[in-house]
């Protein structure tokens, strides 16, 4: 396990790492990402502070400009992501592990908060966090939760991820998170999945299954990956984002993104 944000970032830049961040650097805040063209970063700002929830900015590059500031103190987009989705007019159509040749001068990067960020919180609440346990991607799900329209950002449906707990447990988590509105905060929803859409929990639209054990109830958070169907919806001619699971992680403690 990688104990800091820029020791994993060397290793991701290096492609040592190019697997999940979940549970790596416990402490260090975790974004997701959304690369566009200039031409479509007001309307992707517009839909994200429209929906704080699902996408809540934690950082945004001036265009062209590849090296954070913020979160990190020089991290570099371009490289210290594990897996990059390439989509064009809304279809994913490639994955890779660096975008140097793929750089723009027109791009415009957009960092996320990430429900990675609160498990630390969860963890130290002496909360099982099911897919760390398991060693496993957090399992993602689209809802029938509608996101706010945006410009060209329109009839988006927010994804959400989903950790088990007992009834307390969930509660518990509720209250731990809500201090979190920077990484997505409290749950969007607890208890029956079919209540937001989902009809088979056993399969997570992104991410993998984690066991749900008798006499616990699925706790739904806003996802990151909101932006990803956001772009599906919309089509813009290219888009760049993480691959689920597979963050920036930064240099700033989660604790300071709490209230």
């Amino acid at each position: 396990m990688y104990k800091t944000g820029k020791d994993i970032r060397n290793a991701i830049r290096k492609e040592e790492w190019t697997s999940s961040t979940s549970g790596q650097a416990g402490g260090c805040v975790q974004a997701n990402l959304c690369i566009l063209p200039g031409d479509w970063a007001y309307d992707f700002l517009l839909f994200a502070q429209r929906n704080p929830k699902p996408c809540p900015l934690v950082e945004v590059g001036d265009r062209g400009e590849y090296l954070t500031k913020q979160i990190a103190d020089g991290g570099d987009i371009r490289t210290d992501i594990p897996r990059y989705y390439i989509y064009k007019d809304g279809v994913k159509s490639e994955e890779v592990l660096n975008l140097k040749d793929l750089w723009q001068d027109d791009f415009v990067y957009f960092l996320l908060g990430c429900s990675f960020s609160f498990e630390q919180a969860l963890l130290s609440a002496g909360l099982e966090v099911r897919n760390i346990t398991e060693g496993r991607n957090v399992p993602m799900y689209i809802t029938n939760i509608m996101c706010r329209d945006a410009g060209r950002f329109v009839n988006v449906p927010m994804v959400v991820s989903m950790r088990p707990f007992t009834p307390e447990n969930a509660r518990k988590a509720a209250e731990v998170t809500r201090f979190y509105p920077a990484v997505h905060g409290s749950p969007v929803h607890i208890g029956d999945p079919a209540e937001i859409g989902i009809k088979d929990i056993s399969t997570p639209d992104f991410g993998d299954p984690v066991t749900i054990k008798e006499g616990e109830v699925p706790a739904f958070w806003a996802c990151g990956v909101t932006p990803q169907m956001a772009v599906m919806m919309a089509r813009p001619p290219l888009m760049i984002s993480h691959a689920p699971g597979h963050m920036f992680v930064g240099d700033i403690q989660d604790r300071e993104f709490g209230i």
